[in-house]
């Protein structure tokens, strides 16, 4: 068929990308590299649901993601107000003073874990217990822990393994990739 046998509608159509005949055929990578308490979230929240829409799910943690997976802080996860635009706060960090700084990270930490708590949603560690559970992989990256200096018995015991870069493109080749 020729662009001139075609109707408008056709020649308009979007373009839909195909994940497989068969919904199991699906994979989402999603490369967690915040620690934050905010942003340890929507990866995590990601990955859940696409678990339980049946679809092969791979978390690879970099930088500051580490935190999420290091025995040591995914426990402790902050929340900072300062300097986040998205907070929609008047003034900015710089007019905050450096000595209550810590004080509303504490207080905004406080307050985020309840609010995340009150909609029934579990904490970070609980959170991806459940994402392995379901099926889910957690990796973590081989430049990141050499340049923190951290081992895998650093890690929680689930993470499967310290990869390189290539190693996880490897392992979801064919995924749908988030950076978070």
């Amino acid at each position: 068929m020729t662009t001139t046998d075609t109707t408008p509608a056709e020649q308009t159509a979007p373009i839909v990308p195909s994940f497989g005949d068969d919904e199991t055929d699906r994979k989402l990578a999603i490369i967690c590299s915040k620690g934050n308490l905010d942003m340890a979230y929507p990866g995590l929240i990601l990955g859940n649901a696409a678990l339980g829409e049946g679809i092969e799910t791979h978390l690879f943690f970099t930088f500051w993601g580490f935190d999420m997976i290091m025995k040591s802080r995914m426990h402790d996860l902050q929340f900072s107000p300062a300097g986040n635009a998205a907070m929609h706060l008047p003034g900015s960090d710089r007019h905050m003073p450096q000595a209550l700084a810590p004080a509303m990270t504490g207080m905004a930490t406080k307050m985020l874990k309840k609010q995340i708590a009150d909609l029934g949603v579990p904490e970070v560690p609980d959170f991806l217990d459940q994402i392995v559970a379901a099926g889910g992989h957690l990796w973590a990256c081989r430049l990141s822990a050499d340049m923190m200096k951290i081992a895998e018995e650093d890690l929680r015991d689930d993470v499967e393994a310290i990869i390189s870069a290539a190693d996880f493109i490897e392992k979801t080749e064919g995924a749908q990739l988030l950076f978070i």
